[in-house]
């Protein structure tokens, strides 16, 4: 298990135009999103190297968001101390950080969080199961003493199928969560977005 990832990344994020612009010229920071449906958890999210997507999301955002503006922000992201679920040893950790929840709603009698479908899509896009493991796995990380994650990164399966029977979907993509913002080494505009 490697928990640090080498090199550099590129992460792109949907926003408003005024929103980008501010973060790139330092006038704001970037807001950590701390909803109980993050995907992987609480922080700083961003799609890894897919500009399209980015734009996509901005152009239609969940829920009662509107964007007047949409744009790409574009950021630099070393990973550092990675929760990589592309890993084994990671998707092991994860699994029981499910349990250690699931033994702790039981012994409380307690009902775990549920992910959800959102409005016009089937797939799961509210993650408040997922987000609460997540959380429950960096609950655990922190009270062993253990080296805190600075960032997380899952594949994604999501939208429509490509062709009938296919393993490829149209929104498929790998996501990156960046809880530690020191790990974000700069901020850029790409494209005319």
């Amino acid at each position: 298990m490697y928990s640090s990832r080498p090199g550099l990344l590129i992460g792109f994020h949907g926003c408003d135009e005024s929103v980008r612009d501010d973060i790139v010229s330092g006038r704001k920071n970037m807001v950590s999103s701390k909803n109980d449906y993050d995907w992987l958890g609480k922080g700083y999210y961003f799609w890894e190297n897919n500009f399209e997507r980015a734009l996509d999301f901005a152009n239609n955002p969940l829920g009662k968001t509107k964007i007047l503006n949409p744009s790409v922000l574009g950021a630099v992201i070393d990973l550092q101390s990675c929760l990589d679920l592309l890993d084994t040893d990671y998707l092991r950790l994860v699994q029981y950080s499910y349990q250690s929840l699931e033994l702790t709603a039981s012994k409380f009698e307690l009902e775990l969080p549920v992910n959800r479908s959102g409005k016009g899509t089937k797939d799961l896009v509210l993650r408040n199961l997922d987000c609460a493991v997540i959380e429950n796995l960096h609950s655990i990380q922190q009270a062993n003493k253990f080296r805190p994650f600075d960032s997380a990164r899952g594949v994604f399966v999501e939208g429509a199928e490509l062709y009938p029977g296919a393993g490829f979907h149209e929104k498929n993509h790998i996501q990156i969560c960046v809880r530690n913002p020191n790990c974000i080494k700069g901020f850029f505009i790409f494209g005319g977005s």
